[in-house]
């Protein structure tokens, strides 16, 4: 049971992770791209954990639980503004056009 327990958390935060790097190629904000940076070092503790379940649940299970309070994400930009409940699950979002950097 230990390990589904863990095995869920990680893909929750992998799923969370990638809808936080889609958001941010689509829209350009740092925020998101610390979120996602973030979610990789909360999922690769998370992963971490659930490899050491099979040896001593209590230990993996409090892996687990730091690599998720990790993956707080903090405040975020509002990017959903007429989007319904599973383009948010997913992540669409509008492209957000971005300046033009000038040739050096």
């Amino acid at each position: 049971m230990y390990i589904e327990i863990a095995m869920f958390a990680y893909f929750v935060v992998l799923f969370l992770t990638l809808r936080d790097v889609r958001i941010f190629k689509r829209t350009g904000y740092r925020s998101y791209r610390t979120g996602a940076m973030k979610g990789l070092a909360a999922s690769s503790l998370v992963l971490i954990g659930a490899i050491a379940v099979e040896a001593n649940p209590e230990l993996g299970l409090l892996f687990v639980l730091i690599g998720l309070f990790i993956n707080r994400k903090g405040v975020r930009e509002r990017v959903f503004t007429s989007a319904g409940t599973l383009d948010r699950f997913l992540g669409k979002t509008d492209y957000v056009k971005r300046k033009s950097r000038q040739n050096r």
